[in-house]
């Protein structure tokens, strides 16, 4: 009768690791769909020429706007530059097709650190939407002070806003991926920490 009772506990917990744990284990492989644009991301170097269809630009806005922040304030303000004379203003190789999304928050866009970090989720969740979606996306900080100081009327930058980062989203050559045109990484042992 023991060895029933042990046999049956045994069976509930493996069943129950099955369950609740396996899930987990499985999110954490790059094949996850989930996962797969975060673990395999990397930011366009060579971006051709090419429109990009409305709703594939809306579904990377709502990425953006969908995006978490302090007290759900959503500080940020989405400027789309489609237009190319502009866009080669502030990205000098900007091909025809490609689209910045200018990314700003209220103030001069440098001390509101809460907003500042709002803003940086926001620019991360369009550049993997962006990538999800097949298309090459690379976040630049530094035309910033550039932008804010020449080219916000031209912008049409809301009052009181500053520009804080902005993704570059167009088309990339098929078989570009993360193995042959990402910058290398750190090893994870060199900058992680467990207590």
């Amino acid at each position: 009768m023991n060895f029933m009772k042990h046999f049956t506990l045994f069976v509930a917990v493996f069943c129950a690791l099955c369950l609740f744990v396996m899930p987990v284990l499985d999110a954490q492989e790059s094949n996850n769909p989930g996962l797969k644009p975060i673990l395999s991301h990397y930011a366009a170097r060579s971006f051709i020429a090419g429109a990009i269809p409305k709703a594939d630009l809306d579904l990377i806005l709502q990425a953006g706007i969908r995006a978490p922040s302090a007290n759900n304030r959503q500080p940020w303000q989405f400027t789309v530059v489609q237009n190319q004379s502009l866009a080669k203003q502030i990205v000098s190789n900007n091909v025809e097709g490609n689209v910045l999304i200018v990314i700003s928050a209220s103030g001069d866009g440098k001390t509101n650190g809460s907003q500042i970090l709002d803003c940086a989720l926001a620019t991360e969740s369009i550049y993997l939407a962006a990538q999800a979606l097949g298309y090459g996306s690379r976040i630049y900080t530094g035309p910033m002070d550039r932008v804010n100081r020449d080219l916000k009327s031209s912008l049409g930058l809301p009052n009181g806003y500053s520009a804080v980062a902005l993704v570059r989203v167009g088309r990339i050559q098929s078989g570009a991926d993360a193995v042959s045109s990402a910058s290398s990484r750190k090893d994870a042992n060199s900058m992680v920490n467990y207590k």
